[in-house]
Protein backbone atom coordinates (compact mmCIF):
# COMPACT_ATOMS: atom_id res chain seq x y z
CA UNK A 1 0.00 0.00 0.00
CA UNK A 2 1.31 3.44 -0.94
CA UNK A 3 0.51 6.73 0.76
CA UNK A 4 -0.15 9.96 -1.11
CA UNK A 5 0.25 11.78 2.19
CA UNK A 6 3.75 10.43 2.71
CA UNK A 7 4.77 11.66 -0.73
CA UNK A 8 3.15 15.07 -0.30
CA UNK A 9 4.80 15.81 3.03
CA UNK A 10 8.10 14.12 2.06
CA UNK A 11 8.08 11.80 5.03
CA UNK A 12 11.58 10.75 6.07
CA UNK A 13 10.53 7.32 7.38
CA UNK A 14 7.80 5.02 6.16
CA UNK A 15 4.27 5.25 7.56
CA UNK A 16 3.65 2.36 9.93
CA UNK A 17 0.52 0.20 9.89
CA UNK A 18 -0.53 -1.12 13.29
CA UNK A 19 -2.58 -4.31 13.04
CA UNK A 20 -4.06 -6.98 15.29
CA UNK A 21 -3.25 -10.48 14.09
CA UNK A 22 -2.94 -14.10 15.16
CA UNK A 23 0.10 -14.44 12.90
CA UNK A 24 3.37 -12.54 12.88
CA UNK A 25 5.23 -11.52 9.74
CA UNK A 26 8.34 -13.48 8.92
CA UNK A 27 11.53 -11.88 10.17
CA UNK A 28 9.76 -9.59 12.62
CA UNK A 29 11.58 -7.85 15.44
CA UNK A 30 10.27 -9.01 18.81
CA UNK A 31 11.47 -8.54 22.38
CA UNK A 32 12.50 -11.64 24.27
CA UNK A 33 10.10 -12.82 26.94
CA UNK A 34 10.84 -11.15 30.25
CA UNK A 35 13.24 -8.62 28.74
CA UNK A 36 12.72 -4.87 29.04
CA UNK A 37 12.18 -2.82 25.90
CA UNK A 38 10.38 0.32 24.76
CA UNK A 39 7.39 -0.27 22.46
CA UNK A 40 8.41 2.79 20.49
CA UNK A 41 11.43 0.81 19.26
CA UNK A 42 9.01 -1.60 17.57
CA UNK A 43 7.35 1.30 15.79
CA UNK A 44 10.72 2.71 14.76
CA UNK A 45 11.77 -0.69 13.40
CA UNK A 46 8.73 -0.74 11.11
CA UNK A 47 9.29 2.88 10.05
CA UNK A 48 12.77 1.81 8.96
CA UNK A 49 11.35 -1.13 6.98
CA UNK A 50 11.36 -4.16 9.29
CA UNK A 51 8.07 -5.46 10.77
CA UNK A 52 7.86 -5.87 14.53
CA UNK A 53 5.43 -7.59 16.88
CA UNK A 54 4.48 -7.87 20.52
CA UNK A 55 2.29 -10.35 22.36
CA UNK A 56 1.18 -10.77 25.94
CA UNK A 57 4.63 -11.99 26.99
CA UNK A 58 6.86 -9.71 24.91
CA UNK A 59 5.58 -6.14 25.25
CA UNK A 60 8.75 -4.86 26.87
CA UNK A 61 7.37 -3.08 29.94
CA UNK A 62 4.08 -2.87 31.80
CA UNK A 63 3.29 0.52 30.29
CA UNK A 64 3.88 -0.97 26.85
CA UNK A 65 1.47 -3.78 27.64
CA UNK A 66 -1.16 -1.20 28.55
CA UNK A 67 -0.37 0.93 25.50
CA UNK A 68 -0.64 -1.93 23.03
CA UNK A 69 -3.94 -3.13 24.44
CA UNK A 70 -3.04 -6.14 26.57
CA UNK A 71 -5.21 -5.07 29.50
CA UNK A 72 -4.20 -3.34 32.72
CA UNK A 73 -0.61 -4.52 33.04
CA UNK A 74 0.02 -1.96 35.78
CA UNK A 75 -1.41 -4.58 38.12
CA UNK A 76 1.77 -6.58 37.45
CA UNK A 77 4.15 -3.72 38.27
CA UNK A 78 6.43 -4.38 41.28
CA UNK A 79 4.23 -3.50 44.23
CA UNK A 80 1.10 -3.62 42.08
CA UNK A 81 -0.94 -0.50 41.37
CA UNK A 82 0.33 1.17 44.53
CA UNK A 83 3.92 0.64 43.47
CA UNK A 84 3.23 2.05 40.01
CA UNK A 85 1.33 5.07 41.33
CA UNK A 86 4.32 5.96 43.49
CA UNK A 87 6.80 5.20 40.69
CA UNK A 88 5.17 7.66 38.27
CA UNK A 89 4.97 10.37 40.92
CA UNK A 90 6.90 10.73 44.17
CA UNK A 91 8.63 7.35 44.42
CA UNK A 92 8.55 4.32 46.69
CA UNK A 93 11.39 5.28 49.03
CA UNK A 94 9.07 6.46 51.82
CA UNK A 95 6.18 4.06 51.19
CA UNK A 96 5.91 1.22 53.74
CA UNK A 97 7.74 -1.75 52.24
CA UNK A 98 9.01 0.33 49.32
CA UNK A 99 12.74 0.31 50.13
CA UNK A 100 12.67 -3.42 50.81
CA UNK A 101 10.94 -4.10 47.50
CA UNK A 102 13.38 -1.81 45.69
CA UNK A 103 16.30 -3.80 47.09
CA UNK A 104 14.67 -7.08 46.06
CA UNK A 105 14.16 -6.04 42.43
CA UNK A 106 17.43 -4.09 42.07
CA UNK A 107 19.30 -6.94 40.32
CA UNK A 108 16.68 -6.96 37.57
CA UNK A 109 16.65 -3.21 36.88
CA UNK A 110 18.91 -0.64 35.29
CA UNK A 111 20.45 1.92 37.60
CA UNK A 112 18.12 4.60 36.21
CA UNK A 113 15.01 2.45 36.61
CA UNK A 114 15.93 1.58 40.17
CA UNK A 115 16.47 5.23 41.02
CA UNK A 116 13.09 6.08 39.47
CA UNK A 117 11.41 3.32 41.44
CA UNK A 118 12.77 4.76 44.67
CA UNK A 119 12.43 8.47 43.99
CA UNK A 120 9.76 8.63 41.28
CA UNK A 121 9.67 9.88 37.71
CA UNK A 122 7.82 13.01 38.81
CA UNK A 123 5.46 12.94 35.83
CA UNK A 124 2.32 13.31 37.97
CA UNK A 125 2.13 15.30 41.21
CA UNK A 126 1.16 12.54 43.63
CA UNK A 127 0.12 8.85 43.73
CA UNK A 128 -3.56 9.71 44.14
CA UNK A 129 -3.53 11.60 40.84
CA UNK A 130 -1.72 8.74 39.12
CA UNK A 131 -4.61 6.50 40.14
CA UNK A 132 -7.02 8.91 38.46
CA UNK A 133 -4.77 9.00 35.39
CA UNK A 134 -4.92 5.20 35.09
CA UNK A 135 -8.70 5.20 35.58
CA UNK A 136 -9.03 7.62 32.66
CA UNK A 137 -7.02 5.46 30.23
CA UNK A 138 -9.08 3.66 27.55
CA UNK A 139 -7.93 0.21 28.65
CA UNK A 140 -8.24 -2.35 25.88
CA UNK A 141 -7.81 -6.10 25.58
CA UNK A 142 -7.10 -6.83 21.92
CA UNK A 143 -8.83 -9.94 20.52
CA UNK A 144 -5.71 -11.27 18.84
CA UNK A 145 -2.38 -12.84 19.73
CA UNK A 146 -0.18 -10.09 18.32
CA UNK A 147 -0.04 -6.37 17.81
CA UNK A 148 1.91 -5.98 14.59
CA UNK A 149 3.89 -2.98 13.37
CA UNK A 150 4.38 -3.19 9.63
CA UNK A 151 5.77 -0.75 7.04
CA UNK A 152 2.73 0.49 5.13
CA UNK A 153 4.42 -0.51 1.87
CA UNK A 154 4.18 -4.16 2.95
CA UNK A 155 0.45 -4.07 3.70
CA UNK A 156 -1.83 -5.85 1.25
CA UNK A 157 -5.21 -4.08 1.60
CA UNK A 158 -6.96 -7.04 0.00
CA UNK A 159 -5.85 -9.30 2.85
CA UNK A 160 -5.46 -7.11 5.93
CA UNK A 161 -6.91 -3.95 7.39
CA UNK A 162 -4.77 -1.87 9.74
CA UNK A 163 -6.19 -0.42 12.94
CA UNK A 164 -4.00 2.67 12.81
CA UNK A 165 -1.53 4.39 10.49
CA UNK A 166 1.37 6.01 12.29
CA UNK A 167 3.63 8.78 11.03
CA UNK A 168 6.89 10.03 12.53
CA UNK A 169 6.82 13.73 11.68
CA UNK A 170 8.70 16.97 12.19
CA UNK A 171 6.81 20.13 13.29
CA UNK A 172 6.00 21.26 9.73
CA UNK A 173 4.68 17.81 8.80
CA UNK A 174 2.68 17.62 12.01
CA UNK A 175 1.10 20.95 11.13
CA UNK A 176 0.21 19.71 7.66
CA UNK A 177 -1.37 16.50 8.96
CA UNK A 178 -3.39 18.47 11.50
CA UNK A 179 -4.73 20.70 8.74
CA UNK A 180 -5.50 17.68 6.54
CA UNK A 181 -7.34 15.85 9.34
CA UNK A 182 -9.69 18.84 9.65
CA UNK A 183 -9.82 19.66 5.92
CA UNK A 184 -13.15 17.98 5.10
CA UNK A 185 -14.78 17.72 8.51
CA UNK A 186 -16.60 21.04 8.88
CA UNK A 187 -15.31 21.52 12.42
CA UNK A 188 -11.90 21.97 13.99
CA UNK A 189 -11.19 19.45 16.76
CA UNK A 190 -10.23 16.34 14.85
CA UNK A 191 -6.75 15.97 16.33
CA UNK A 192 -6.13 15.36 20.03
CA UNK A 193 -3.03 15.23 22.22
CA UNK A 194 -3.80 13.29 25.40
CA UNK A 195 -1.29 13.17 28.21
CA UNK A 196 -0.12 9.57 28.06
CA UNK A 197 2.85 7.31 27.43
CA UNK A 198 4.27 7.28 23.92
CA UNK A 199 2.92 3.78 23.29
CA UNK A 200 -0.55 4.70 24.58
CA UNK A 201 -0.80 7.56 22.08
CA UNK A 202 -0.13 5.17 19.20
CA UNK A 203 -2.10 2.26 20.68
CA UNK A 204 -5.09 2.45 22.99
CA UNK A 205 -6.04 6.06 22.24
CA UNK A 206 -6.25 5.55 18.45
CA UNK A 207 -8.01 2.22 19.14
CA UNK A 208 -10.64 4.15 21.08
CA UNK A 209 -10.97 6.75 18.34
CA UNK A 210 -11.42 4.01 15.73
CA UNK A 211 -14.64 2.99 17.49
CA UNK A 212 -16.10 6.46 16.96
CA UNK A 213 -18.24 7.50 14.00
CA UNK A 214 -15.84 10.42 13.47
CA UNK A 215 -12.44 9.18 14.59
CA UNK A 216 -9.79 11.74 15.48
CA UNK A 217 -6.04 11.54 15.05
CA UNK A 218 -3.79 11.34 18.09
CA UNK A 219 -0.54 13.28 18.45
CA UNK A 220 2.12 11.68 20.61
CA UNK A 221 5.75 11.53 21.72
CA UNK A 222 5.04 14.08 24.41
CA UNK A 223 6.28 11.30 26.72
CA UNK A 224 9.73 12.53 27.75
CA UNK A 225 11.11 9.06 28.42
CA UNK A 226 9.90 7.82 25.04
CA UNK A 227 11.51 10.84 23.38
CA UNK A 228 14.86 9.85 24.89
CA UNK A 229 14.47 6.27 23.61
CA UNK A 230 13.32 7.32 20.12
CA UNK A 231 16.10 9.86 19.79
CA UNK A 232 18.60 7.04 20.26
CA UNK A 233 17.04 5.32 17.24
CA UNK A 234 16.22 8.23 14.93
CA UNK A 235 18.77 10.89 15.84
CA UNK A 236 18.29 14.48 16.90
CA UNK A 237 15.41 15.41 14.57
CA UNK A 238 12.52 16.56 16.74
CA UNK A 239 9.97 13.92 15.76
CA UNK A 240 6.42 13.68 17.01
CA UNK A 241 3.97 10.88 16.24
CA UNK A 242 0.67 11.31 14.43
CA UNK A 243 -1.59 8.27 14.68
CA UNK A 244 -4.65 8.16 12.45
CA UNK A 245 -7.31 5.46 12.81
CA UNK A 246 -7.51 3.73 9.46
CA UNK A 247 -10.86 5.26 8.46
CA UNK A 248 -9.47 8.74 9.03
CA UNK A 249 -6.27 7.86 7.19
CA UNK A 250 -8.33 6.81 4.14
CA UNK A 251 -10.30 10.05 4.35
CA UNK A 252 -7.12 12.10 4.50
CA UNK A 253 -5.57 10.18 1.60
CA UNK A 254 -8.56 10.99 -0.60
CA UNK A 255 -8.26 14.68 0.23
CA UNK A 256 -4.65 15.18 -0.84
CA UNK A 257 -5.44 16.07 -4.48
CA UNK A 258 -6.50 19.69 -4.77
CA UNK A 259 -5.63 20.53 -1.18
CA UNK A 260 -3.14 22.95 0.37
CA UNK A 261 -0.51 20.20 0.00
CA UNK A 262 -0.26 21.22 -3.65
CA UNK A 263 -0.22 24.97 -3.02
CA UNK A 264 2.64 27.41 -2.63
CA UNK A 265 2.54 27.90 1.16
CA UNK A 266 3.16 24.24 1.89
CA UNK A 267 5.61 23.88 -0.99
CA UNK A 268 7.61 26.83 0.34
CA UNK A 269 7.94 25.08 3.71
CA UNK A 270 9.10 21.91 1.96
CA UNK A 271 11.71 23.79 -0.02
CA UNK A 272 13.34 25.08 3.16
CA UNK A 273 13.75 21.57 4.56
CA UNK A 274 13.68 20.51 8.23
Amino acid sequence: MESQIAKAIQLQYQPVAILWSDEKPEGSMQFSEGKWGCVMWLAVSAAKGRPAVADRKTFGCVGGGVGLGFGNQYLNFPGGMEGFCHFLSSGNAFRPGGPELAEKIKPFMTKESHENFLHGEGYIKNPELVEKFVEALPMTDVPAAYVVFKPLSLVDPAKEKPRTILFFVNPDQLSALTVLANYARGDNENVIMPYAAGCQNIGIYPYREARSERPRAVVGLTDLSARVYVRKQLGDVNFMTFAAPFALFEEMEQNVPGSFLQRHTWLSLLSKGP
